[in-house]
């Protein structure tokens, strides 16, 4: 007596099949344009969908959103953090900029402190760094938007 697949093998191969099925459909099919159309013009409208790059509007929301999330979970030190909150702050007004790139200082001398003596105090510049940019966010209303 032959033993039965569990349904999760044969939802892998059922879909897997579906998926072959298909892509051999769509490369067999022929081209609705002919061969001879001119390339299209590049569109001037702004991008739209899945692949626009989020707006920040108002300017600091994103960068603030990030640094309230990153404060609230204790990832402040982990490798890229305070880089993704700097990136954001690119189109952020002064204050919210301002308070992001001391912060990137204040990471970037923890990052080198550590194993010295100096590391602690590093390490309480950048909570205090990070702090004081939540801060002017909540000040400038930016940390609940983001």
């Amino acid at each position: 007596m032959p033993r039965s697949l569990p349904a999760f093998a044969r939802s892998v191969l059922i879909f897997g099949s579906l998926v072959g099925v298909s892509m051999i459909a769509a490369c067999s099919s022929p081209s609705s344009e002919p061969a001879s159309a001119p390339p299209a013009k590049a569109s001037s409208a702004p991008v739209t969908g899945a692949s626009a790059l989020p707006v920040d509007e108002p300017p600091g929301a994103i960068a603030c959103g990030k640094a309230t999330r990153a404060v609230s979970d204790a990832s402040l030190m982990n490798p890229g953090v305070v880089a993704d909150i700097t990136a954001a702050s690119g189109t952020a007004d002064a204050p919210v900029a301002d308070a992001a790139q001391a912060l990137s200082a204040a990471y970037t001398k923890a990052v080198a402190a550590h194993d010295t003596d100096a590391e602690p105090d590093a390490v309480a510049a950048v909570s205090a760094a990070a702090a004081e940019l939540v801060k002017i966010c909540g000040d400038s209303g930016l940390e609940t938007v983001g």
